[in-house]
């Protein structure tokens, strides 16, 4: 469901987003640390000091790729459009 509303030129528009799957390849770095990247969202390089923070981090990129792509008329990432 979508919602959009007009504020002068600029077009703001809501849309429900459901969770999609998305595979990680978590790796450890020689310094210390964690680094996820995705086949399914390229661009996606995610960096923690632990596993589960650099899922978190891969999580949130993954949303802001998503919003970019909508943003800029881009085409979304494979993983996303099959949903």
């Amino acid at each position: 469901m979508s919602q959009a509303t007009m504020r002068g030129k600029r077009q703001e528009r809501l849309t429900e987003v459901d969770e999609v799957p998305i595979r990680l390849r978590i790796e450890p770095l020689a310094e210390g640390g964690y680094v996820a990247t995705s086949r399914d969202v390229p661009g996606l390089v995610a960096e923690g000091r632990s596993v589960t923070e650099a899922v978190e981090i891969a999580q949130g990129l993954a949303r802001k790729i998503v919003e970019s792509c909508h943003e800029h008329g881009d085409p979304l990432p494979l993983a996303f459009r099959r949903s």
